[in-house]
């Protein structure tokens, strides 16, 4: 297959694709059912009830599949029944819209599981008010019936696909999973290579973050009740995938002082050119998965990395300050890539069944590693502070509403005011960036939709080829509301027209595109402007997330850096590191997230951004360093520590004390000559000391600590000192 054919199939294939299929199908069937059962009146309402489902339902452990939707199904009813009781009486209705949506808007504090349930009660709402009460043939009651019956027969048929699919939505999370650190890794292969054009570390950062929260849904979903064969591979592939990510993000160490060397360049060159087949490996794994074949035998590539040492370009360079030679160096550089090489042929045995799983490890992680699926009363009792963005967000929505609302009445066309609002609640959101990013898609895909709503519409077709359009449409804005966004606006407009022509049953065909654009760009333009109302600039959420990161990456220091793990007897020390390290990796994923949305922000509320970039920057070398001692730990768990046991309490103490801004009170060990000896004298490559290496990563992990400490320092300084930075506001 083509590379853009396979790109195509890897979208059409992935989870989201389904999802949004599955909730098409359902709509399909509900509305189709309705229709046949009780006309197009009733089954136009029962679709809008499945409708406001829809936002909610996504791939997910099936143990919390029922309480992510019913919240929508619950709230939304009321709401329905008091926009359609009210509907006659515009001041009235206007008292409902404004206070209802500043509740639906503090479901934000529930992070991404509150945001489908905002979207949900806000289409109840709007869509309600697409309901002329003029053309009801049925009472208030019977409406309302119909639109609970949709939403609670999505309810059960979503909790039910998501069993039945729960299999294929595992396979489906752990390729997304692989794809998203294959390109991870092709970035960082880039910057081996200084004859291409290195990627700035920025986006590097930004490629990490992405990663993290895709694993996090994988470890969702894969980790839960691992308790099948299949299962039980699959969760053991995810895990080789996090140690890949690991050993990545070690490859970075010594590279810099590496590409100084001109000399090693022609072996950076061919580590670039194994990393990028190292990548294909992974794709095709995730190819596999994705289209339903066996995966074949793979490439061991440790031969060719051993290879690389005996280049004779950097046989005996020595580097300054009596530090390792440039050909150890290498070594390690090589090393440390054999290891990734070595976790995708673990992934390749385990995918041909060719070793078991590790059983204990898959059982005892899916407990702590999971998000919680239950709603916690936590976020309602603590967002009442003037200064919590989720409750700003809340005002700003509903002030928002309110003008749109109140603009809409006086519009010629205030019959299809609802549409300025719909506009609204999609476009407005937390941040800056977001809402930017959303706006120009939502105007392209208007126009476009509209214009494709109104030659469905002018064709006059028949109500049940609009029945089939209308979860048409819903499969596609549900697929690519993540991903694609401008797609979700064009697909989401088609569903909205043609469903409101089919709730109103109006005698005109075709809807006024014109109007219909008109009344997006308010909509886009009311969000735009109350994004700058109360607003929650990021630099105001940087110190938390900055003392967040710093406490990860001091606790992560202390467990990578004990020895307990080695002479426990259970798994305990080893599942504490797990959640340290993830903690670590998740903390400074979010400071990459929120540095990123300031970057759009005005220049004169932004954070520093030399310090958090450098800051990022520190915090990841200080993870690969930890990460890397943590390796030859493992590696050395059956010698004698004893040797190095004071370094590693030392450095641990010393660590921990810099980043909580704390002095240890000890005075530093005796220093310890490292000796690098002969590199000529090793008859594997891969065999040697790892003593000194060790030491090495110890004191260049306090001198990153220090740095940290130095960069969230120059972050966290007040507004108004000399350096003229911006801080928290």
């Amino acid at each position: 297959m083509t590379g853009g054919l396979t790109r195509a199939l890897r979208v059409l294939l992935s989870s989201y694709v389904a999802t949004g299929v599955s909730a098409g199908v359902g709509l399909a069937l509900i509305a189709g059912t309705a229709w046949l059962l009780l006309g197009q009146y009733a089954a136009s309402v029962v679709a809008v009830g499945a409708i406001i489902c829809v936002p909610p339902d996504h791939a997910m452990p099936r143990r919390g599949k029922l309480g992510s939707l019913l919240p929508a199904a619950v709230l939304g009813l009321p709401l329905f029944a008091g926009v359609q009781l009210l509907q006659d009486q515009p001041l009235h209705l206007g008292m409902l819209l404004v206070p209802a949506t500043f509740f639906a808007f503090l479901a934000g504090a529930w992070g991404a599981r509150g945001l489908p349930v905002v979207i949900s009660i806000m289409f109840a709402m709007t869509f309600s008010m697409a309901v002329p009460g003029h053309l009801n043939d049925g009472s208030l009651l019977a409406t309302c019936l119909y639109f609970g019956s949709g939403s609670l027969i999505y309810v059960i048929y979503a909790t039910v696909s998501n069993a039945l699919l729960n299999g294929r939505y595992r396979s489906q999370l752990l390729a997304q999973s692989m794809l998203a650190l294959s390109r991870l890794m092709r970035t960082q292969a880039d910057r081996f290579d200084t004859t291409t054009d290195t990627p700035p570390i920025g986006e590097l950062m930004q490629k990490q973050a992405l990663l993290a929260e895709q694993l996090q849904a994988a470890r969702d979903l894969l980790l839960e009740s691992p308790r099948t064969p299949r299962r039980q591979q699959l969760a053991a592939m995810l895990i080789n995938i996090l140690e890949i990510r690991d050993h990545l993000l070690a490859s970075e160490l010594d590279l810099d002082l590496v590409r100084s060397h001109p000399e090693a360049q022609a072996v950076l060159v061919e580590m670039h050119a194994l990393l990028d087949l190292m990548a294909d490996e992974l794709d095709r794994h995730a190819d596999d998965l994705l289209f339903f074949r066996r995966s074949a035998p793979l490439t061991d590539w440790r031969p060719a990395l051993a290879a690389l040492n005996r280049m004779p370009q950097v046989q005996g360079r020595a580097l300054p300050e009596q530090g390792p030679s440039l050909t150890t160096l290498l070594r390690g550089l090589t090393n440390r890539v054999g290891l990734i090489n070595d976790e995708i042929l673990r992934v390749n045995r385990l995918a041909r069944g060719k070793v078991e799983p590790d059983l204990t490890a898959v059982r005892t992680a899916w407990k702590l590693f999971v998000s919680p699926t239950s709603w916690s009363l936590r976020p309602a009792l603590v967002l009442w502070r003037w200064d919590a963005p989720p409750l700003r967000h809340a005002i700003r929505a509903a002030l928002a509403v309110g003008a749109g609302y109140g603009l809409s009445l006086a519009m010629p066309w205030a019959t299809h005011g609802y549409w300025i609002l719909v506009t609204i609640v999609v476009v407005l959101r937390g941040s800056l960036a977001h809402t930017l990013e959303r706006r120009n898609s939502r105007v392209a895909g208007t126009i476009l939709g509209s214009l494709l709503a109104g030659a469905i519409l002018a064709t006059q077709a028949p109500t049940l080829v609009l029945l089939v359009i209308v979860p048409l449409a819903q499969a596609v804005s549900h697929s690519f509301a993540i991903k694609r966004y401008i797609v979700t606006a064009v697909s989401a407009t088609v569903l909205s027209l043609v469903q409101a022509h089919l709730i109103s049953a109006a005698d005109a065909t075709m809807f006024n595109v014109p109007e219909r654009i008109a009344d997006t760009i308010i909509g886009v333009g009311i969000a735009w402007a109350f994004s700058y109302v109360l607003p929650s600039w990021e630099r105001s959420q940087i110190p938390s997330l900055v003392n967040r990161a710093l406490q990860a990456q001091a606790r992560h220091a202390q467990i990578a850096l004990s020895l307990g793990q080695f002479t426990a007897v259970d798994d305990e020390p080893e599942l504490e590191w797990r959640l340290a390290r993830k903690e670590a990796y998740d903390s400074l994923s979010a400071l990459v997230l929120a540095t990123r949305r300031s970057l759009v922000e005005p220049r004169a509320v932004r954070p520093a951004l030399e310090p958090l970039e450098q800051l990022l920057s520190h915090g990841y070398q200080l993870l690969a360093q930890l990460t890397t001692v943590k390796t030859m730990l493992l590696m050395r768990r059956d010698e004698d520590q004893s040797d190095i046991r004071p370094a590693l309490r030392f450095a641990a103490e010393e660590i921990s004390g810099a980043l909580r801004n704390e002095d240890s009170g000890e005075e530093s060990p005796p220093f310890v000559r490292v000796e690098w000896g002969n590199e000529e004298e090793f008859s594997d490559p891969f065999v040697y000391d790892l003593r000194p290496w060790i030491l090495r990563r110890l004191s260049l992990a306090q001198e990153l600590a220090d740095s940290m400490r130095l960069d969230a320092n120059a972050v966290l300084k007040p507004v108004g000192e000399p350096d003229g930075s911006p801080g928290p506001g």
